[in-house]
């Protein structure tokens, strides 16, 4: 089997929570932070994030690099630890446990996290079948993402959009509640990127939860209900991009000192799941 391709503490009192728009609803957020810190190393990647995303709404996060946009998505994924704060994603608490979190949602990151030697139908029925779900989304998605003609194909064989698709389809065909999306437009096509906004629309009338990270904002803010920025390891909030000021600007969030942020992030985190021949786990 061939190998898989890769894909502040502070001493002082915590600032109070913002007040938000969800405290108020009955039914409780998908993603709920408060003061929530993260370090890489000792460096406070996210210094204290208050975050809430309703279940089924379209979430941008926007922002400069070295932010903190992926590191908050892989902490909302449990594959980093919360150093201190609040933290619940789909009613699970990483504080105490951020592993179980992991079978209710998907992540598509940098890497696409296949096996070379598979074909582009095996590695996405192989995840969706380690994901609890069903063949024939596995099936499905891939037409959707036009990649049937290519479904009997090695991986390793695929250009890179070819296998940037074949790692969105089996984030989509899983069917999470909640999808985590870093830069998932990048590497794609016109066509490539049109398919998936359709697909995003979909999940989004379907009531599943996108979190959304973007530099392509015009095409990302056509997908969201809401956009924030995050800078320097903070929230900054801005205007819904369906909702914007008398001018027709979004308006631009407050500024914050600035700083060198570190570009490099750790190597994600291998999750236990066996391999498909059997050789042990990944």
């Amino acid at each position: 089997m061939g190998a898989r391709t890769g894909s502040f503490l502070s001493g002082g009192t915590p600032r109070a929570p913002e007040p938000n728009a969800y405290e108020d609803n009955l039914s409780p957020p998908a993603v709920h932070l408060r003061s929530a810190v993260c370090l890489l190393g000792r460096y406070p990647a996210l210094a204290g994030v208050d975050f809430d995303v309703a279940e089924g709404e379209v979430v941008l996060l926007a922002g400069p690099n070295g932010a903190g946009k992926t590191t908050l998505l892989r902490l909302l994924a449990g594959l980093l630890p919360l150093a201190s704060g609040t933290a619940i994603v789909l009613g699970h608490d990483l504080a105490a446990d951020r592993h179980t979190v992991r079978t209710e949602l998907a992540l598509v990151g940098h890497a696409p996290g296949a096996y070379d030697d598979l074909t582009v139908r095996e590695n996405v029925r192989f995840w969706v079948r380690a994901g609890g779900g069903r063949v024939s989304d596995a099936d499905a998605v891939l037409e959707q993402l036009g990649l049937g003609r290519l479904a009997g194909v090695a991986f390793g064989r695929l250009s890179a959009g070819q296998q940037r698709r074949t790692g969105l389809a089996v984030a989509l065909a899983r069917r999470p509640r909640l999808l985590l999306l870093d830069e998932p437009h990048a590497g794609l096509d016109a066509t490539g990127r049109d398919l998936l906004d359709d697909l995003l629309k979909s999940s989004a009338r379907e009531g599943r939860t996108v979190v959304l990270v973007s530099h392509e904002l015009d095409r990302a803010r056509a997908l969201a209900d809401r956009e924030v920025t995050i800078v320097a390891g903070a929230i900054r909030p801005v205007a819904s991009p369906k909702h914007e000021d008398e001018t027709g600007d979004t308006p631009e969030p407050p500024g914050v000192p600035h700083g060198t942020q570190p570009d490099q992030l750790p190597a994600p985190e291998r999750v236990g799941v066996p391999r498909p021949d059997g050789g042990g786990t990944r």
